[in-house]
């Protein structure tokens, strides 16, 4: 009897021991985006221990095109996935929301396949596979959404967005005092965006706001020329 106790108490052990110590969360598992961008994964990781974890990132399948790169952005700055690894620490009862995953859509369209495991140092049966999906399609012809003497403007895309969306813009003078404004919808202003005359695409950072309605507006020489309305999801 006490054999059998002590059995089944050492069963249960094991499968505590053995019991994943943390959470991750991707929105997806398949991605759409545009030649010549990039095509980001936002991931959560989340310390569900009492114990220090080291995780370790492995790229464990990559079916990508000739012009395109892997990449991975901690704190929004993003940088090619050249190795096979990548390592995250994280205390007890951590959250990290800052990483991001995926790829250089390149020049050409396609579907590309990438596959990750996400595995604790301490414990490599404790692990979990991310299989993302990317398709890269032609950009859409332009839509110019403003025309002047001091500037072109086009349509902000992708709308809806997720993470990163892009206005492009030609300022025709270095004199132009252009800028783009995020507000909610009580008006409250949430980001400021100047336009530089060196620069023809501008980068919003969507992944900054929650899902929700939000509008931009061109403002030239501090003056609220046209407003539309950029919708973020999650």
């Amino acid at each position: 009897m006490l054999r059998s106790v002590f059995i089944v108490l050492l069963y249960f052990l094991t499968l505590s021991a053995s019991a994943q110590q943390y959470e991750i969360g991707v929105l997806a598992d398949s991605y759409k985006g545009y030649v010549g961008d990039q095509i980001l994964v936002p991931v959560l990781l989340k310390n569900t221990s009492t114990k220090t974890l080291t995780l370790v990132i492995k790229r464990t399948d990559n079916q990508i095109g000739g012009t395109q790169k892997n990449i991975l952005c901690p704190d929004g700055n993003c940088q090619e996935f050249s190795g096979d690894e990548y390592t995250v620490r994280l205390e007890p009862g951590q959250s990290l929301s800052n990483l991001s995953i995926g790829i250089e859509a390149g020049l050409v369209p396609g579907n590309s396949r990438v596959k990750y495991t996400i595995i604790n140092k301490s414990n490599p049966n404790d692990l979990h596979e991310i299989d993302l999906f990317f398709m890269v399609e032609e950009k859409p012809a332009k839509t110019s959404l403003f025309n002047s003497r001091q500037i072109t403007l086009h349509e902000i895309y992708p709308n809806p967005v997720s993470d990163v969306a892009y206005i492009d813009y030609k300022l025709t003078s270095s004199q132009v005092n252009a800028k783009i404004i995020i507000h909610n919808i009580l008006g409250s202003q949430l980001a400021v965006y100047e336009l530089s005359y060196q620069e023809t695409r501008l980068k919003i950072k969507a992944d900054e706001l929650a899902a929700g309605v939000y509008f931009y507006t061109l403002y030239l020489d501090n003056e609220g020329i046209l407003t539309r309305k950029l919708v973020v999801k999650r």
